[in-house]
């Protein structure tokens, strides 16, 4: 295993158990869990964007199909 890596000198990536990939942020609190580094690091700056700028809402739709099978 390597050491955590800086990204963005905003949060830190490091592959843990399992081959897994984490980010924390610089206080250590956890953020993500990944399965690539890549990954791990694209999903933690969408996340913490998402955490600045404020999530968008997510719709919910409901329907109903009629008729006879």
């Amino acid at each position: 295993m390597q050491e955590a890596k800086l990204v963005d000198d905003c949060f830190y990536v490091d592959q843990k158990k399992y081959g897994l990939w984490y980010s924390t942020d610089k206080e250590g609190n956890g953020l993500i869990t990944s399965l690539t580094e890549e990954s791990c690091i694209q999903a933690t700056r969408f996340y913490l964007k998402g955490r600045q700028e404020g999530f968008v809402e997510s719709k919910s739709y409901e329907g109903e199909v009629g008729g006879k099978l």
